[in-house]
């Protein structure tokens, strides 16, 4: 019943033939592979839990007094969109749960990518024939930091308010045009009554549809330029060593999907995350105490702490560049350089060769420190959005902590880099020596001279 019921369909759609070339393709078989796929699966949990609760999410700023089953805000005033929020986490059968599950998905899938960029750019998967495929991938997680911050301030409780608030200050800080900007995105003066609702546009149609888009984009060029692989016995530029899409690979993805959205559930079921009944609805006269952003905007926040107050006359316009500076043109540089890496490598090491397999971070000593001291960099700035807790944590003023945190940010990378790069170096050595005396055995013999010699044997290929 099944073969005529697949010789109907391919009769009058001839997909299957189509499909033949790539339920065969072969994928290597590597762990850190898999970070992608684990992106891709939370996306689809998002998609799925994101479907639900736009069933009851109300996305009005239009005032109303809450009257539902959380006690402590009864009576009190707020807008729809917070109580609908409140709603779906204690009236909605099963919907904090969906909330957290959301919630975790998203966290979930903002680091997958992050940790797939930084797979790609330590093993130099992005090389040539890849750099539109590196070019998707960054957009990707671009666009994702903008659905992630819209989804963050959709509740309109104390702290996405906050949040909202310092997006304000950030849109405000562009010279000429920033005034501009703040009315079209708040349809008036802070708050307005417009944004959430232009926010929930932007999260539920245009910013997924923008991401289902490049993730179609990208898995396309991935199936059509190959998979790159590990160096190894038997794997060259022509040739993939690994296991077919079907059925070994499909039923090995397939278990990691439902690991996915089974670690979601868990999380969701036993860790709070985002209680927007305990930070009350939003008021622009308040600001919620110990507010810190999401991680993968909290460089963002910290840039901002540790710039000095600087304001200028631009134009017969003020300039405060301690909020234009860290907001806007440190993150423009940072992925501006990110975007041109590829291009900006393969012009100063004159490679024009087509790479398919990756490199050890040991055997590109400059990459590795590099990227090493983006991280380094990265990390300061995110302790640097906490340093108010930091300074409460060591006992000591915020001044302080400013000040070595100032003095970190512009030490630290060039360290990590110098480190890095004599630590590839040695490994490099390390490497040759082990392929001309061989691997070390832990046996120490005797020579006729009295001496000690060690033993070693062949360095074995994998």
């Amino acid at each position: 019943m099944v073969r005529s019921a697949v010789d109907y369909l391919d009769a009058r759609l001839p997909f299957l033939d189509q499909a033949r070339d790539y339920v065969r393709k072969i994928f290597p078989d590597h762990w850190s592979f898999l970070l992608g796929e684990m992106a891709l699966y939370s996306f689809v949990l998002l998609l799925l839990t994101g479907v639900w609760l736009t069933f009851f999410f109300e996305p009005g700023m239009g005032d109303t007094v809450y009257h539902g089953a959380y006690t402590p805000l009864s009576g009190i005033r707020m807008s729809e969109a917070y109580s609908s929020v409140l709603r779906i986490s204690f009236d909605v059968r099963g919907g904090l749960l969906i909330r957290q599950i959301h919630h975790w998905a998203a966290v979930l899938f903002l680091s997958a990518i992050g940790l797939h960029l930084l797979r790609i750019f330590f093993t130099g998967a992005f090389r040539k024939p890849r750099e539109v495929n590196w070019l998707i991938g960054l957009t990707m997680f671009v666009v994702s930091l903008l659905e992630g911050f819209a989804g963050y301030s959709l509740p309109d409780d104390l702290l996405s308010g906050t949040g909202l608030r310092t997006a304000e200050g950030i849109t405000l800080s562009i010279p000429i045009v920033g005034t501009y900007l703040q009315m079209f995105f708040f349809g008036g003066e802070f708050p307005g009554t417009h944004i959430v609702g232009r926010l929930f546009s932007l999260h539920v149609l245009l910013l997924p549809g923008v991401l289902l888009a490049l993730v179609g984009l990208h898995l396309m060029l991935v199936f059509t330029l190959g998979h790159t692989q590990w160096h190894g016995h038997g794997r060259t530029n022509r040739n993939v060593v690994g296991m077919p899409l079907f059925p070994q690979f499909a039923a090995r993805s397939t278990g990691l999907a439902f690991c996915t959205f089974g670690v979601c559930a868990l999380a969701a079921a036993l860790a709070q995350i985002n209680p927007v009944w305990v930070y009350g609805p939003y008021r622009p006269d308040q600001a919620s105490t110990d507010a810190q952003p999401d991680w993968y905007v909290g460089f963002l926040e910290g840039a901002m702490r540790l710039m000095p107050g600087v304001e200028s006359r631009f134009l017969g316009h003020t300039v405060v560049w301690d909020v234009f500076i860290p907001a806007v043109v440190l993150p423009a540089v940072l992925f501006g350089v990110l975007y041109l890496y590829p291009f900006a490598e393969r012009l100063l090491t004159r490679d024009k060769r087509t790479h398919h397999l990756c490199d050890r971070p040991r055997h590109a000593p400059v990459r590795t420190g590099l990227g090493v001291a983006g991280v380094v960099f990265y990390g300061v700035l995110l302790l640097a959005g906490s340093q108010d807790l930091l300074a409460n944590v060591f006992q000591t003023s915020v001044e302080l902590v400013n000040w070595t945190l100032r003095i970190a940010v512009l030490v630290l990378p060039f360290l990590a880099f110098a480190l890095t790069r004599r630590l590839c170096l040695g490994l490099q050595e390390r490497d040759m020596e082990r392929v001309h005396e061989g691997v070390e055995t832990g046996w120490v013999r005797q020579n006729v001279s009295g001496g000690y010699e060690e033993e070693h044997r062949p360095l074995e290929r994998d």
